[in-house]
């Protein structure tokens, strides 16, 4: 297509816009080369006007697309009025926010927070409190069972509990009290719970190693054993829930609840960034005023866009189109299966197509398939991580498939 300049970049070249990045900001982002400026449902711009089908949908911050107007009218609306006050005052937003959250994910309270990492971290914070005030577990001595190959965040604490090589590497001395099992067995779990457990955390598909889905019955036994062994079940559905695997939250696959979910990304409709801990009264009910606070969390422009997402899922209707569009986009890919493609995984518009051996590594299949039109993201050497925008429609996602598919067998 032709080119145009945009007339709020000037006559920059991308080139000229990744001069200033890779000059001025830290280098702990590998990003490809595309530099953009415009964005709209499925679909970005560049700066040079060249359009590219998102098929990852930021990680699922873009669960709803780019600028879905409903969510764009909240924030509009909602940044004529007032857009911070701090936890110092009430505002009209936050009691709304929670109540409909709460009633969304059938949970009694809401803790909100901004970023997924700080709403991990406010759930480790909670359990951990909860195991002293209510299970009776000596001060200091709480531990967490985590699954290997996790991927909840990076902030110390988090990284602390890494099995990433990168992302432990010169960060230590690393936050003790967590012990790490490997993603789906039961019985290495089972076999790690001791009287001073206080929670079990684990994502129902984890995202980063792969877009795994663990075996069946996994995270049914997690439960049982939860109720069993008086110990939480916190659901990181901060890439899962809010409709990306077809249903509201990945455990529902499985009939599954657990005493906290940690939610972000998709909260925050792509506009800002808004997280929460949701669950059970008596276990975020241990937090007293002054123990763990946010100037931002819950902010009233925060609050405002959250309760458009809302309404969105109170619909069903993204749920729906994840789980139909979803199966379309998994039985497009497994048509690959043998053609340069050594397995798919994943649930809802949510795969992780693995790159048979001999084929292009990851950042290759990235850089190749952004020069035919679609922007995708490897993740480890072999994956590429597919995930996008719920208002994706067939033809589009025929087409990303299509761009895996020359890309793979070149």
């Amino acid at each position: 297509m032709t080119s145009t300049v945009s007339p709020a970049t000037g006559s920059r070249t991308p080139a000229d816009f990744i001069d200033l990045d890779n000059r001025w900001s830290t280098h702990n982002y590998h990003p490809l080369p595309v530099v953009i400026a415009e964005a709209e449902g499925a679909w970005v711009t560049d700066v040079e006007g060249k359009r590219y089908l998102d098929f990852l949908a930021g990680y699922s911050a873009l669960n709803f697309g780019h600028r879905h107007p409903a969510l764009v009218a909240a924030a509009v609306d909602q940044l004529g009025k007032v857009t911070l006050t701090s936890r110092a005052f009430h505002h009209d937003q936050l009691g709304l926010f929670c109540r409909e959250l709460a009633e969304l994910t059938g949970t009694d309270l809401v803790l909100p927070m901004n970023s997924g990492a700080e709403a991990v971290e406010s759930a480790l914070k909670v359990a951990r409190k909860w195991a002293y005030q209510v299970k009776g577990v000596p001060q200091d001595t709480a531990e967490i069972i985590v699954a290997g190959s996790n991927f909840h965040g990076r902030t110390t604490t988090i990284v602390s509990f890494s099995t990433d090589a990168v992302a432990r590497a010169d960060f230590g001395p690393f936050t003790p009290g967590f012990t790490s099992v490997k993603y789906g067995d039961v019985e290495a779990l089972a076999a790690a719970i001791t009287d001073r457990t206080a929670a079990i955390l684990v994502e129902p598909v984890q995202g980063e190693a792969g877009v795994v889905v663990p075996p069946a019955g996994y995270l049914r036994e997690l439960r049982r054993l939860c109720d069993e062994r008086n110990v939480l079940l916190i659901a990181d559905e901060i890439q899962s829930g809010l409709a990306r695997t077809g249903t509201l939250f990945a455990l529902d696959h499985e009939g599954v609840r657990a005493d906290l979910y940690t939610l972000g990304k998709a909260l925050g409709g792509g506009i800002l960034p808004v997280s929460a801990v949701v669950g059970r009264g008596d276990v975020l009910g241990v937090l007293k005023p002054g123990e763990h606070g946010s100037t931002f969390g819950g902010n009233p422009l925060a609050c405002a866009v959250g309760r458009a997402v809302i309404r969105l899922l109170a619909t069903g209707e993204f749920q729906e189109r994840s789980r139909v569009l979803g199966d379309h986009l998994h039985s497009a890919l497994n048509e690959l299966v043998g053609r340069g493609v050594a397995e798919v995984r994943g649930r809802g518009l949510w795969a992780g197509v693995e790159i048979a051996p001999g084929g292009p590594t990851g950042r290759d299949a990235s850089q190749a398939m952004m020069a035919r039109g679609v922007l995708c993201k490897e993740t480890h050497d072999s994956t590429l991580r597919v995930a996008p925008p719920l208002v994706i429609t067939t033809a589009e996602i025929d087409r990303g498939v299509e761009v895996i598919a020359e890309v793979i067998a070149h």
